[in-house]
């Protein structure tokens, strides 16, 4: 009996709910640790802590579920007293509030901040101030769950992937200097985007870009038909390398950026006009054309800018062997630079990261928050590849 065939639309379901189901573990691990300070404190006494203050004893827990913005939390472990008059207020203060409580949460904990101002923080949710050992166990509990979806099977094709890195400062051993975290992007066979990596560099950004592409592809990561990123030699170079059948496209935002730094401000704007016009048509033909006739007019004025133009438009228009539909959305690295900026805006309060860390652990977590609703929204529609594909086997 043939097996019925999952839908891309079902199995974009799945991602969705996946992330949903992180979201919902990381408020299960805080709002159960806080309740477990909530019992400290109303006992007197910690978890098989001997006190002569002890005024009651712990009674195991019960269970119950919670609605969330990310779905129904289940099995949410509730502890209670043997003599019954513990009464946690953490259900009905979570409801009044807004923003991510694991991200303040882990956030106050990577900067090694004080106890006073991690129960600033977590006032929201009790009256109980949090301290240093619980929000220890929440972190840990949090970066769990990040593991886990690093090592998340892909179970996916994803045609389009989009490879950038972003910057962060981090305190190595008493000096600040910059830490690279390589993003990675895809679009699934579905037509949804996703997050699938962010990793550390190391001094060899060639080989970090390899060593991440090398684990997207042990993870499942199959049919790549476009890479877009800047003109990075480390990303062509790993691009070659890990995935030989794929094309490369170069951000054309970056490449007019390039073109027209060569070019005076003030009389840059009839020579951007025309440059636009060689990147925005959606023929081949018409573009190599029109790229011709961009040299002929500007070479003599502008030598150094025609002479970036010509060496990096074969890979500026790459887009152009793919279905026009999907031309504006994969000629840039734009939709990867929307997360890196939201990322830096809200890692903006850290500002110096204490180690490499807690600068990986956070920026993840932000990117998955910033992106949950991508698995709400379709991002391009994959019927003309699929068709553009069927015909070239013909």
């Amino acid at each position: 009996m043939k097996e019925p065939q999952v839908t891309h639309e079902e199995q974009a379901e799945v991602v969705r709910l996946d992330v949903h189901a992180r979201v919902r573990a990381a408020v299960k691990a805080a709002l159960e640790e806080v309740m477990e300070e909530e019992m400290a404190a109303h006992l007197q006494a910690g978890y098989r802590q001997r006190t002569e203050a002890r005024r009651g004893h712990r009674n195991g827990s019960y269970t119950r579920g919670l609605l969330t913005q990310a779905g129904p939390i289940e099995q949410l472990q509730v502890p209670r007293d043997r003599e019954g008059q513990f009464l946690t207020e953490v259900f009905e203060r979570y409801q009044r509030m807004t923003g991510s409580l694991e991200e303040a949460i882990l956030e106050m904990y990577l900067q090694g901040v004080s106890t006073r101002k991690v129960a600033a923080i977590t006032e929201g949710l009790t009256k109980v101030k949090v301290g240093k050992d619980a929000v220890s166990r929440i972190a840990k509990r949090l970066g769990d769950e990040l593991e886990a979806w690093r090592q998340t099977p892909l179970t996916l094709g994803y045609p389009y992937v989009y490879l950038d890195a972003i910057y962060l400062k981090v305190n190595w051993g008493g000096r600040v200097g910059e830490l690279a975290l390589l993003v990675a992007i895809g679009v699934n066979e579905a037509g949804y985007r996703e997050v699938l990596a962010v990793e550390p560099a190391g001094a060899e950004r060639k080989e970090a870009y390899q060593q991440m592409l090398r684990g997207l592809l042990d993870r499942g990561l199959r049919g790549v038909e476009l890479v877009i990123s800047d003109d990075h030699e480390s990303i062509k170079a790993a691009v070659g390398t890990e995935l030989p059948g794929a094309k490369w496209q170069r951000c054309v935002a970056h490449f007019e950026r390039n073109i027209l730094s060569h070019v005076p401000r003030q009389e840059s704007k009839e020579l951007a006009a025309d440059l636009k016009a060689v990147l925005a048509v959606s023929r081949e033909e018409t573009a190599w054309a029109l790229a011709q006739a961009f040299v002929e007019r500007w070479q003599k004025r502008f030598p150094s800018a025609v002479k970036v133009f010509e060496r990096g438009l074969d890979g500026a228009l790459t887009f152009l062997q793919f279905p026009t539909s999907h031309h504006r959305l994969i000629r840039t690295t734009n939709v990867l630079e929307r997360l890196n900026r939201e990322t830096k805006r809200r890692t903006r309060v850290v500002g110096v990261f204490p180690n490499e860390t807690s600068a990986v652990n956070l920026a993840t977590t932000v990117m998955l928050r910033a992106s949950e609703d991508w698995a709400l929204r379709k991002y391009l529609d994959m019927a003309p590849l699929e068709a553009m594909k069927a015909n070239t086997q013909d």
